[in-house]
């Protein structure tokens, strides 16, 4: 536990940003260089979603006044949602996470259990219509009113499709050969981090969008049965003696880390950050629940 304690300490000084580009360890001088990643699309994907964010608060609060529609800590919950996206995409732990397992499964983490539900919180949807001319905004609503768009999207979000969908992309991707061909391939790896988003989005939108009060119950045990299974997939990581992705290998090596103790970071990583955010989120719907419920008793007693 000392050399693990060790390690994750010396993880996190690897974490923190370099200038420059090159090799992340130069060897010729010992000094750490890990560059950023400036990936063209994601760079425009990230800033769209912002300046559309932004414009779209913008307009609402023009038209309804300050604070209505989207209250001042959604803004601030889609802002810091959309900086643990960008810390995951483009700073240096983007390619710290090509060498290191743990640093992948902080990446992975903070797309999924912390930029994916900050973003939810943000009701960015309904803040991105705002961003449109009154025109088109008005043309749109009727659309989306319609049977097969609403249906579709109910689906989507529906709790248990949300929670299965989420659930394969999760185990799936952690198989050995699934994990080892996203590292050696950057359209696999594209893939990989994109279903990661999108479905984390989807299971987040239940117990985090505007969930009718009948829906509390399923989504609050879908946030603790996922809290259990990928608590027991970083435990099955953790405690495993042997290396899932011989890819890791090198990686660690570079750093002076055994891979397996590499390897067993990213469990804990996954294993417990990543199940206090399941359990906070449950806990936060139980007592909404709650208020809900004590709200709905008092109306009927008041009548």
């Amino acid at each position: 536990m000392t050399r693990l304690a060790g390690f994750a300490g010396a993880l996190l000084l690897l974490a923190v940003p370099a200038t420059g580009g090159g090799h992340p360890l130069d060897q010729s001088s010992a000094r750490l260089s890990i560059p950023w990643s400036f990936e063209p699309w994601v760079l425009a994907l990230l800033a769209g979603s912002l300046a559309l964010y932004a414009l779209g608060v913008a307009r609402l609060w023009r038209h309804a006044g300050r604070g209505r529609g989207v209250r001042p800590a959604h803004v601030s919950a889609f802002l810091a949602g959309w900086l643990s996206l960008g810390v995951a995409l483009v700073s240096p732990l983007d390619a710290l996470g090509g060498l290191l397992f743990s640093a992948h499964m902080l990446q992975h983490e903070l797309m999924m259990v912390m930029a994916a539900p900050l973003l939810i919180i943000g009701r960015p949807l309904a803040v991105w219509a705002w961003a449109l001319p009154p025109g088109p905004r008005k043309a749109m609503a009727p659309w989306l009113k319609r049977r097969p768009v609403a249906g579709t999207w109910h689906l989507l979000t529906e709790p248990l499709v949300a929670w299965t969908a989420h659930g394969l992309v999760l185990w799936g991707w952690h198989l050995p050969a699934l994990f080892e061909a996203a590292l050696r391939h950057g359209g696999v790896h594209v893939l990989q981090h994109t279903s990661f988003l999108l479905s984390a989005l989807l299971f987040w939108w239940g117990p985090l969008g505007n969930t009718p009060r009948s829906r509390h119950g399923p989504a609050m045990f879908y946030l603790f049965s996922t809290m259990l299974h990928t608590g027991a997939l970083g435990a099955l990581l953790t405690f495993s003696p042997t290396l899932w992705y011989p890819t890791y290998g090198d990686g660690a090596a570079r750093f002076g880390f055994d891979p397996v103790e590499d390897q067993q970071i990213g469990g804990l990583v996954m294993w417990v950050p990543g199940g206090l955010a399941y359990l906070a989120a449950g806990l936060a719907l139980a007592g909404k629940a709650l208020r809900c419920g004590t709200a709905y008793s008092a109306d009927k007693i008041s009548i």
